[in-house]
C-alpha cells in the first residue's frame, strides 16, 4: 500500500549510495594527516562494523581539511546509509561543489538531485542534473529521467510564481490523531470520511493498517474515527480503500492474505443495513501475482480503477480499469494506457463522482519534482483528455499520493507528509497527515454533482424493498448509473450531474415500472433531492406514469429522447410475458374536448406503435385516449397542466 512505496523510495537512495563507501585513499588526497584519517574511518566501517564512530572521523576529517571534497562524499554516503537525508544532502552539496565534474561523480549527481528533490531546493537540484549530464551517461532512462528534472525545475518556477488558490491545511482534530493516516475519501453526501491508519510505522514489516470511518454532521465537523467494521478490519493490513458514493460497497487492499491470488489483493465487501459483508477476492480477472492496490470507484460501484505493476504496462506502475458486466461480474482489468500511464510510475487514481474527472499521482509528467497529482477529462467516446498539472500549492516539491475533491466539487482532500516528530528516530519514514481546502477552480471536476437520496418501499405494505435504480442520460440514451436500494432499509443514493437531463427507474420483480425525470440541463438551483420512491404490484388496475415520454405541443410524434423511456418499457413487458397492458393517453383542458381526446389517442397509439415494432406482441397492448377527462390535479396552472398531460402505463 502507501508504507510500501514510501519505503521503496529510501532503499533507492541508500543502496545507489553503499558501493562509494568502500574506496582506496584517493591520490589527491597528500596530506599525511588526512590520508590517516581516511583510512582511519574505512577501518572503523569496513573491518570494525562501527558505523557511528566512523562518521565521527569523517567529521573530523571535514572539519580540518574542509578543501577536500572526497571526504565529505564519504561522510554523505555513509550518513545515508544511516537514513540522515539531511546531513548527507548538505555533506553532497559541498563535496560535489569542491570537485570537478567527472563521469566518475555521475552516480553522485544523481544522488544529490534527489536528496534536493527531497527538500525542493530547485536551484541544487537543475545544478546536480545539468552536471549528471555533463558527464555523458549512456542509460536513455537516467538521462530521460534526468532532462525530465530540469522541465520540473522550470515549471516549478512558474506554478509557484502562479498559485492556483488556497494551500490545503491540516484537517482538525479529532481526526491527525494517529502517526500516519492516508487516502482519504468520502461518501457522495459527504456524510461519511473513510480513510486509512497505520499503525507501527516503527516496526517495517510489521504495521498494521486499518480502515476508519468518521461521520460529517450537519455543520460540516468530523467525527471521532472509528474502524469500520470487524468484518473488515483484522490483525491482517487493510487499507488504502474506496467506497461507492451511496457507502454501500467498499473495495480495500489487503496484503499477504491467505488465498490472496498475489503480493497485494483488492478485497470487496458489501453493506446490508448496518453490516458489511465478509470480504471476498475479487479474482484473477481483476487481480495479478504482482501489486495491485490504491482502488477508486465510480459513484455507482460498477466501475473500478486501480494501480498495479504487473507486466505489460507501459511502465513500473500503471492504472487499469475493470467494469461490471451485465451478468454483474466483474470484468477483466484492462490497462487504462496512454495518455494517463507514462513509463514511469502512475498512482492512486480518484475518479470524481461525476464519473468524467480522473485525478492521478505520476513521476513522468512535467511537475514539481517528485510525484505530482494530474487531472484528465473523459469525452462521451471515453477518450482520455491530455493530463494536466494541478498546480502549486495541491502539488508541491514533496510526493503528493493522493487527492479527493469532493461530489459537489467545493472541498479537496488530500495527504501530506511532514519530517518525524520531535523525539521520533530520523530514519523513520515521514509523517503522513490529513490535509484540506477549498477546491480551486484549475482542480474542480468537468461535471459538479449532487444526488438524490431517499428510500424505496412497496406501495402497498410500505415495506422497504430491494430495487434496481437506473440512471440514463436523456441526451445519450446512455446508462450513467446503477445502484440498489437496501433491502433491510430501502435506501438508495444516486449521483446526478448538472447540466444534464436524467430519466431514473426504480424497478423490482413483481412490481410496475416507476419512471422519474431530473432536468438539469438549464436549471441555476442544483441541490440534493430527497426522494422517496413507492412502487406498485404489478396487478390489474394498478398504473404507473411515464414521465419520459416527449412530443412537441399538439403533436402525436414521439420525439427522439423519449427513446429510452420506451427501451425501458419494451425490457419490463419482456420481463413478465403475461402482462397485458393498457397505454392511456392524457392531456389538460387546453383547447377542444374533441380535439384533445384524438391527440391522447394518437399520443398512445404512438408508444404502442414502438412496442410492438420492437418485439412485443399487440395481443398484450391495448392504446386508449382519455383526453382531459381524468385529470391528476387541477388545469390552474402551468405546473399543473404539465402533470395532466401524461402517457400512463395499466395492467389489464
Amino acid at each position: 500500500m502507501l508504507s510500501k512505496l514510501l519505503l521503496g523510495s529510501g532503499l533507492v537512495l541508500c543502496l545507489a549510495a553503499t558501493p562509494t563507501l568502500a574506496q582506496q585513499v584517493p591520490a589527491s588526497i597528500t596530506d599525511g594527516k588526512a590520508r590517516s584519517l581516511y583510512e582511519k574511518a574505512q577501518s572503523l566501517y569496513y573491518k570494525d562494523r562501527q558505523p557511528q564512530q566512523a562518521l565521527l572521523v569523517w567529521q573530523q576529517l571535514t572539519e580540518k581539511f574542509p578543501d577536500l571534497g572526497e571526504p565529505f562524499l564519504r561522510k554523505a554516503s555513509l550518513q545515508l546509509t544511516l537514513g540522515d537525508h539531511a546531513g548527507a544532502f548538505e555533506a553532497y552539496k559541498q563535496g560535489l561543489g569542491k570537485l570537478p565534474v567527472e563521469p566518475a561523480r555521475a552516480a553522485d549527481y544523481l544522488i544529490l538531485g534527489k536528496l534536493a528533490s527531497e527538500v525542493g531546493d530547485y536551484a541544487t537540484i537543475r545544478t546536480a542534473y545539468t552536471n549528471y549530464l555533463q558527464t555523458k551517461p549512456t542509460s536513455p532512462n537516467q538521462v530521460a529521467y534526468a532532462q525530465l528534472q530540469l522541465q520540473n525545475c522550470d515549471y516549478a518556477a512558474e506554478a509557484m510564481a502562479h498559485p492556483t488558490g488556497p494551500a490545503p491545511e491540516r484537517l482538525p482534530a479529532p481526526l491527525n490523531q494517529f502517526r500516519d493516516q492516508y487516502f482519504p475519501v468520502l461518501t457522495a453526501d459527504n456524510r461519511f470520511l473513510l480513510f486509512t491508519v497505520r499503525r507501527n510505522p516503527e516496526l517495517r514489516g510489521q504495521e498494521n493498517e486499518d480502515v476508519l470511518i468518521s461521520a460529517v454532521d450537519a455543520e460540516g465537523k468530523f467525527g471521532v474515527p472509528q474502524s469500520i467494521s470487524p468484518v473488515i478490519n483484522s490483525r491482517e493490513n487493510e487499507g488504502a480503500a474506496t467506497i461507492s458514493g451511496d457507502g454501500k460497497t467498499l473495495v480495500f487492499t489487503s496484503c499477504g492474505r491467505a488465498g490472496g491470488v498475489g503480493d497485494c489483493d483488492l478485497y470487496i465487501s458489501h453493506r446490508r443495513g448496518n453490516q458489511w459483508t465478509a470480504p471476498r477476492n475479487l479474482g484473477v480477472l481483476v487481480n495479478s501475482k504482482n501489486w495491485d492496490s490504491q482502488p477508486s470507484l465510480s459513484a455507482d460501484g460498477r466501475t473500478l480503477y486501480f494501480a498495479s505493476n504487473r507486466g505489460g504496462g507501459l511502465g513500473g506502475f500503471d492504472i487499469y480499469v475493470s467494469t461490471i458486466g451485465d451478468d454483474d461480474a466483474w470484468g477483466p482489468a484492462r490497462n487504462v494506457g496512454a495518455p494517463i500511464n507514462t513509463s514511469r510510475d502512475d498512482l492512486a487514481p480518484f475518479i470524481h463522482a461525476s464519473g468524467t474527472t480522473l485525478y492521478y499521482s505520476s513521476t513522468g509528467l512535467v511537475g514539481l519534482g517528485n510525484s505530482d497529482i494530474f487531472r484528465s477529462e473523459q469525452d462521451d467516446k471515453g477518450q482520455w483528455s491530455p493530463p494536466r498539472n494541478l498546480g502549486y500549492p495541491l502539488n508541491t516539491f514533496a510526493s503528493e499520493a493522493s487527492i479527493f475533491i469532493s461530489s459537489d466539487n467545493k472541498r479537496v482532500y488530500c495527504t501530506r507528509t511532514e519530517p518525524p516528530r520531535p523525539g521520533e528516530a530520523a530514519n523513520l519514514p515521514p509523517v503522513i497527515l490529513l490535509y484540506g481546502s477549498e477546491a480551486p477552480a484549475s482542480a474542480r471536476a468537468r461535471e459538479t454533482s449532487t444526488y438524490t437520496q431517499g428510500r424505496v418501499f412497496d406501495a402497498v405494505t410500505k415495506k422497504p424493498l430491494n430495487a434496481v435504480v437506473r440512471l440514463f442520460d436523456l441526451k445519450t440514451n446512455a446508462l450513467t448509473q446503477q445502484v440498489y436500494s437496501d433491502a433491510e432499509t430501502g435506501e438508495y443514493t444516486a449521483v446526478l450531474n448538472e447540466g444534464r437531463a436524467y430519466a431514473m427507474y426504480a424497478t423490482a420483480p413483481g412490481y410496475l415500472l416507476k419512471s422519474l425525470s431530473f432536468d438539469y440541463s438549464n436549471q441555476q438551483k442544483f441541490d440534493p433531492l430527497t426522494l422517496d420512491i413507492y412502487l406498485d404490484p404489478a396487478k390489474s388496475g394498478r398504473s404507473a406514469v411515464l414521465n419520459n415520454l416527449f412530443f412537441d405541443s399538439n403533436q402525436a410524434t414521439l420525439k427522439p429522447r423519449s427513446r429510452t423511456e420506451l427501451d425501458r418499457l419494451v425490457d419490463f413487458l419482456r420481463q413478465d410475458a403475461s402482462l397485458r397492458v393498457e397505454i392511456a393517453g392524457h392531456t389538460d383542458n387546453v383547447g377542444q374536448p374533441a380535439t384533445n381526446l384524438s391527440l391522447s389517442q394518437r399520443r398512445a397509439q404512438a408508444v404502442l406503435s414502438y412496442l410492438t415494432a420492437h418485439g412485443v406482441p399487440a395481443s398484450r397492448l391495448r392504446a386508449q385516449g382519455y383526453g382531459e377527462s381524468k385529470p391528476l390535479t387541477a388545469n390552474d396552472s402551468e405546473a399543473h397542466r404539465a402533470q395532466n398531460r401524461r402517457i400512463e402505463l395499466r395492467i389489464l
